[in-house]
C-alpha cells in the first residue's frame, strides 16, 4: 500500500473512531430505522476508503454528513426505483413475469444505469433512455419529449459522454 494510502486508512480509522457512533445516530433519526442507519454509516465509511486523495478536515462531522446525505440520497432514490420496478411487474401478466433471479439482475442493471445517468438534466436522461431502452428513433423521441430532431441528436452526444466517460464521484 502506498504512503498516501496508508495515510487516508489511518484518517478513515480515526474518524472512524470518533464519529461512527454519532454518525450512526444522525442516520438512525433520519431513516428511523436502526440497521438501516448501521448499514448507511458503514457505506458512508467504505466510500471514504475508496478516495484517492487524503481527507483534510476542520469540521469532520460537517463533512461526514455531507457524505452521508449522499448516501443517504442515493439510498432513497435506490428505494424509489426499486418501488417503480415493483409496480411495473405488477402490472405484468404471470405469464411473463420474470424469475426471482432475473427480477435480482434486472433491477441491479436498473441501478448501474440509475448511477450512470446520476447528474444529467431530466430531458437528456429521458432522451437516453427513450433511445437505448425502448429502441425509439430519433423522430420518435423528439416527437415524444417535443424537441427537434437536432436537439434529440446533441442529447444523445450528452448522455454518452456522461455514460461513457463521465467520472462518477466516489464522494
Amino acid at each position: 500500500m502506498s504512503a498516501s494510502g496508508l495515510a487516508l486508512n489511518q484518517q478513515v480509522e480515526a474518524l472512524y473512531g470518533h464519529h461512527h457512533g454519532w454518525l450512526r445516530q444522525w442516520l438512525s433519526k433520519k431513516l428511523g430505522d436502526k440497521h438501516q442507519a448501521a448499514d448507511l454509516a458503514h457505506d458512508t465509511f467504505m466510500r471514504l476508503l475508496v478516495r484517492d486523495d487524503e481527507i483534510t478536515l476542520h469540521e469532520p462531522r460537517a463533512f461526514l454528513t455531507t457524505v452521508a446525505q449522499r448516501v443517504l440520497s442515493n439510498h432513497w432514490r435506490r428505494q424509489q426505483l426499486e418501488r417503480a420496478y415493483l409496480e411495473a411487474l405488477g402490472e405484468l401478466p404471470p405469464a411473463v413475469v420474470p424469475s426471482e433471479e432475473d427480477r435480482a439482475i434486472l433491477l441491479e442493471s436498473l441501478f448501474v444505469i440509475d448511477r450512470l445517468l446520476n447528474g444529467l438534466p431530466t430531458p437528456v436522461k429521458r432522451c437516453f433512455l427513450l433511445s437505448q431502452l425502448d429502441g425509439l428513433s430519433h423522430a420518435e423521441v423528439a416527437r415524444e419529449i417535443g424537441v427537434s430532431i437536432t436537439t434529440v441528436k446533441r442529447y444523445l452526444v450528452k448522455a454518452a459522454q456522461h455514460v461513457y466517460f463521465g467520472e462518477m464521484s466516489s464522494v
